[in-house]
């Protein structure tokens, strides 16, 4: 393998001048800065990244600490993100929180052991000490998706509330009136903000959410099954049942075809974090899209301006609803009062 001191002698500089080259030292003239390079690639020079990172302080590496890798939201999240960080020279290292907060802050403390040069998180809860630290101890941090109130980090996120205004006006339109959801861990922002958005545009049409009508689950599938088997063995079932992400709105759907009955025929059902896979499923669920690209992208735009010295901003982008046939949008809407 080459050594600096190989690409020095092939272009007849010294090693500083090589030195000076592969950092971009405004000092270097053209036609040492040409002859350097061609004999970078001449001998397929590669520098050492751990060395120069001992000289510069940067290793040109982000960390990322998504809630559970296993969710297609979180997965798609994670390329983009890799995406965009490579096109803008930073590698990518991931850690898998799996939803719970010791092993977010497991992955924290070894991304800032690496020296990495900035940190994305999506935090599991609504609070950490390990990351106010980091912050306050100067390390650029941006949170992606789900936020941890009070901490002075730019958010990148998306704005569901209108998107689940629209959704509910859907499904009171299509005559559905006894509307429940699956709620996400009330530690997290998402988790909480979907809740409220949900209460708040039911109210609209003076609609209640009663407490039966409240299933809390954990963002996985297993508890989205186990809420909407609580929400069948009600007197009156709901109508509707309003997953607030799409492992969750998975395993309502496994609750209801586990009971022999059918999605919209027995009950209706819609999604929040559009995935793939929903216009697979029979029928194709209805759900609220998160444009997952556009924020991995802008997050890692946002981080790489706090680590280059630039204000990182926060950055809310537009979720969208996506109209399929879990809600019986193929049937004539069903006649009913209208409280």
């Amino acid at each position: 393998m080459a050594s600096i001191k190989d690409v020095a002698a092939e272009a007849g500089v010294s090693v500083a001048t090589v030195s000076r080259v592969l950092n971009d030292h405004p000092s270097v003239s053209e036609d040492a800065r040409t002859r350097v390079l061609a004999a970078v690639e001449t001998l397929g020079y590669r520098p050492n990244a751990v060395a120069r990172s001992l000289r510069t302080d940067q290793t040109h590496t982000l960390g990322l600490v998504i809630s559970d890798v296993l969710n297609p939201y979180f997965t798609e999240l994670a390329r983009s993100v890799e995406e965009e960080a490579r096109a803008l020279g930073y590698s990518v290292i991931i850690g898998n929180a799996d939803e719970r907060p010791d092993l977010q802050d497991h992955h924290v403390r070894t991304l800032l052991d690496r020296r990495i040069d900035g940190l994305l998180v999506s935090p599991t809860d609504g609070g950490s000490p390990l990351m106010l630290d980091a912050v306050r101890a100067g390390t650029p941090m941006v949170f992606v998706d789900r936020w941890i109130p009070g901490m002075d980090v730019p958010v990148v996120r998306a704005d569901g509330q209108s998107a689940v205004r629209d959704l509910v006006a859907h499904l009171h339109g299509l005559g559905h009136r006894r509307l429940a959801i699956i709620a996400g861990p009330a530690a997290t922002t998402t988790g909480r903000e979907r809740v409220e958005a949900f209460r708040e545009a039911l109210g609209a049409y003076g609609l209640e959410l009663p407490d039966a009508y409240i299933g809390q689950g954990d963002f996985q599938a297993e508890s989205g099954r186990l809420v909407t088997e609580g929400f069948l063995d009600l007197a009156e079932p709901p109508e509707v049942v309003f997953a607030a992400d799409n492992l969750m709105a998975l395993g309502a759907l496994d609750a209801v075809r586990a009971r022999g009955l059918r999605v919209p025929d027995d009950l209706a059902l819609a999604a929040f974090d559009d995935i793939r896979w929903f216009v697979h499923t029979d029928p194709p669920i209805t759900a609220i899209a998160q444009p997952t690209g556009e924020l991995g992208r802008a997050a890692v735009r946002a981080l790489v301006d706090r680590i280059e010295g630039r204000p990182g901003e926060s950055v809310t982008l537009p979720a969208r609803l996506v109209v399929r046939r879990s809600c019986g949008e193929n049937s004539t809407p069903v006649q009913r009062s209208t409280t």
